[in-house]
């Protein structure tokens, strides 16, 4: 039986995540004035009971000789090299914005994060770029913060707003 390791990763994977789920949702405190059969542990609890539901499924189909498709975009070239500098640079642009996102607030953190990611994605219009930055984090904080309800650090700029 030729199985490779690969897929009952996958299933291990899925397993572990779903028992992280179920044991994470377990422990959320549920108040006691909390009314009707559905809290806060409900929906984490069917989440992870269906990636446990998965896992199983997919490790049955895998012994019984199933098999993943190999890629078939149009526009993927699979013997390409990976592009380690885009990597790296989207790595860096999301690690700033979480190193900064509690010092300079989410807006101008997000911002910086969107316009490294165009510019490590190769777009190079440096009046473009840094403009729909500043419109789309300005436009998520806004929706969160204000429309949502989810507080998200404003920074210094949002004394000014």
């Amino acid at each position: 039986m030729n199985v490779k390791r690969s897929e009952f990763g996958v299933c291990a994977f899925l397993l572990a995540l779903g028992v992280l789920v179920i044991t994470d949702a377990l422990r959320i405190p549920t108040d006691f004035a909390q009314r009707g059969p559905v809290g806060p542990k409900a929906v984490p609890i069917v989440v992870g009971s269906l990636l446990l539901v998965v896992a199983v499924l997919l490790a049955a189909d895998v012994l019984r000789g199933g098999r993943g498709q190999a890629e078939a975009g149009e526009d993927v070239d699979l013997d390409s090299p990976v592009d380690w500098r885009a990597v790296l640079l989207l790595s860096g642009a999301f690690l700033g914005n979480a190193a900064l996102i509690g010092t300079i607030g989410f807006p101008l953190s997000s911002a910086a994060m969107f316009w490294g990611a165009a510019y490590a994605l190769g777009s190079r219009n440096i009046v473009l770029d840094p403009l729909i930055a500043v419109a789309l984090s300005l436009t998520t904080w806004f929706v969160f913060n204000e429309l949502l309800g989810v507080p998200l650090p404003g920074g210094p700029l949002m004394e000014v707003f």
